[in-house]
């Protein structure tokens, strides 16, 4: 059974930074490109930033230079560093393989960003 477990998250005043770790148990990443999504409230869930096999990234216009995604495949777990954080970033976020397995979903981390 696949378990994605997502940490990291809190409340952070604009301009700050977090780092979220999602680490995997019953799957090997090292054969999966892995993402990372958020959902705002009263909104879908979208893929913000990705990881390929290869470590080749990309990441959704409005966190482009903002967020780093990583991954440390011998750990099973991918990162993201999330720097100059605005309020519109205020969401739960998620890590999941690029094709959205609806049996991967975790319950994601929260990230608040407020003054």
């Amino acid at each position: 059974q696949v378990r994605l477990v997502e940490s990291g998250g809190g409340l952070v005043q604009p301009g700050g930074s977090l780092r979220l770790s999602c680490v995997g148990s019953g799957i090997i990443f090292t054969f999966d490109a892995m993402g990372w999504y958020r959902q705002a409230p009263g909104k879908e869930r979208d893929l913000v930033a990705a990881i390929s096999i290869i470590g080749s990234t990309n990441y959704t216009d409005s966190v482009k230079g903002r967020f780093t995604i990583s991954r440390d495949n011998a750990k099973n777990t991918v990162y993201l560093q999330m720097n100059s954080l605005k309020p519109e970033d205020t969401a739960v976020y998620y890590c999941n393989t690029l094709t959205r397995r609806s049996d991967y979903w975790g319950q994601g981390t929260q990230v608040t960003v407020s003054s």
